[in-house]
């Protein structure tokens, strides 16, 4: 597994589908080549200052850690932006919505799958 570091990245997984949690949102978006599964996290300003925003950024990124390789998709990328609520709740209920998730993320359909209309959001 593979991070996403770049902004083009980011901003190409935004577009895709989407699923909310209590503590974070997880986007996905399946691509085209043979790379590894690729997993970027992001917390914005307004989740606190700047240590409460790495600790949930490292929270986010245990979760990854701890899930099952067979949760996330070959060829596809992830992105996790962080809520505040990620510094309270439970890391068990955290891992628990990671997977929910993920499974919601796995039913929505594609874009392709839409003759080539986008959904809206």
């Amino acid at each position: 597994m593979d991070r996403l570091r770049q902004r083009a990245d980011f901003l190409a997984v935004a577009n895709g589908a989407r699923a909310n949690g209590a503590a974070f949102v997880v986007q996905g978006r399946s691509r085209d080549d043979d790379g590894p599964v690729r997993v970027g996290f992001t917390v914005t300003k307004k989740n606190g200052n700047a240590p409460q925003r790495n600790r949930i950024r490292r929270r986010l990124r245990e979760l990854v850690k701890r899930l099952d390789v067979i949760s996330m998709r070959p060829h596809h990328d992830y992105v996790l932006v962080g809520r505040r609520a990620a510094l309270s709740r439970d890391f068990a209920a955290m891992l628990e919505d990671l997977r929910s998730a993920l499974r919601r993320l796995d039913r929505q359909p594609k874009t392709s799958d839409l003759n080539g209309e986008t959904l809206k959001r």
